[in-house]
């Protein structure tokens, strides 16, 4: 028997695709069987379909790897069946919620592939929302210390002509940006949280903080770099983000409907 490889994977990610496979279930082609057990064709078939729409090339050593890694999977099955590991409560347990997580999302596939977003839909959303887009970017620096003595130390060091970049480096506690001297890149005002986005906006360009700005990651000096118009993006870069934040407020709605209408003691 060959090692699991990442066909099993495969075979395993293709079981979690339940509305695709559900609707192949007419077809009871063996594909292989197992000490009598067998194997569906429309399993292998549905967990070549998901290799090949993840960009694997499809060929004969590609689909004799899939199916000897479902072998793999029933052998395996059968043996921790016979060893009763499907009844140990915690096993049972995952088992169960692995069922409803397949139900689940077979049930969304559904709704979505009965209610699709279409392109009129996706346009009007664009439209509503483009006016509320950011109208600016700003590029700032950061140095985040915890004590609001450490950052009044560093606005000092800095009137002094010490460089932000070296102090970001040897004092802040961003992980993020503390390599790059402190450096955010450009972004909307609208990301930061509130207590720092109002310090930002009342800055002049090339400008730090006089004070340190506390927010609840501690204590920040910031620098504004500069500023620039916003880039609104068109509808076709828009698309695919729009498309899933659409379908998300799509799923959402039907579960608060079916929460309304379900009894929760």
């Amino acid at each position: 028997m060959k090692p699991i490889s990442s066909y099993a994977a495969a075979a395993v990610a293709v079981c979690m695709a339940a509305a695709p496979v559900a609707a192949a279930q007419n077809n009871t082609t063996a594909a292989a069987k197992v000490n009598g057990t067998t194997i569906p064709q429309y399993r292998l078939d549905a967990a070549i379909k998901a290799r090949i729409a993840q960009g694997q090339q499809d060929t004969p050593e590609m689909r004799k790897g899939i199916r000897d890694a479902l072998i793999n999977q029933e052998i395996v099955a059968q043996e921790a069946a016979k060893r009763g590991v499907d009844k140990q409560p915690n096993i049972a347990a995952q088992l169960e919620l692995d069922r409803q997580a397949i139900l689940a999302r077979a049930y969304f596939e559904d709704h979505l592939s009965k209610n699709p977003i279409t392109d009129d839909m996706l346009k009007k959303e664009y439209e509503r929302l483009k006016p509320t887009l950011p109208a600016k970017e700003y590029k700032l620096r950061h140095i985040l210390v915890e004590k609001e003595d450490e950052a009044k130390n560093i606005i000092a060091q800095l009137k002094k002509g010490a460089s932000f970049e070296k102090l970001a480096a040897e004092h802040s506690k961003d992980p993020g940006s503390k390599g790059r001297g402190g450096d955010l890149d450009w972004a909307p005002v609208e990301r930061y949280v509130k207590p720092f986005a109002e310090a930002v906006t009342k800055l002049k360009k090339g400008a730090t903080t006089e004070t340190p700005v506390q927010t609840d990651f501690g204590y920040h000096v910031i620098r504004l770099e500069d500023e620039r118009a916003a880039k609104v993006p068109s509808f076709e870069e828009a698309k695919p983000q729009l498309q899933q934040i659409m379908q998300n407020q799509s799923v959402q709605k039907v579960i608060q409907d079916l929460r309304a209408k379900a009894k929760v003691e």
